[in-house]
């Protein structure tokens, strides 16, 4: 049987998965590095509900960020998340039968 840690990490990690927003950030934040501004453009969304989100994967240590003068630039941290994201769009998009 897992060990109740580990089955708490692996919730918490497909909990990063469990918002529309943060997939939608997910997805994006895939291809390459944004800025806040260039993410809400692209989503178009507001920049209160992408910053809330952006707050909530940096909490969960999903993104990590580089400042370049009064631009906050993200990324993806983990290439893991990249991975799972991959494969579960993947999986989600194949024809099914």
């Amino acid at each position: 049987m897992a060990r109740r840690d580990a089955i708490n990490e692996t919730l918490k990690l497909f909990k990063i998965f469990s918002d529309e927003t943060r997939l939608r950030i997910i997805s994006l934040l895939v291809q390459g590095e944004y800025c806040v501004q260039d993410i809400c453009e692209r989503l178009n969304m507001s920049q209160s509900s992408i910053s809330h989100q952006l707050k909530h994967l940096r909490d969960l240590d999903v993104v990590k960020t580089r400042r370049d003068g009064k631009h906050i630039f993200y990324t993806i941290k983990d290439e893991q998340v990249k991975i799972i994201y991959s494969v579960g769009y993947a999986h989600a998009n194949e024809e099914k039968s």
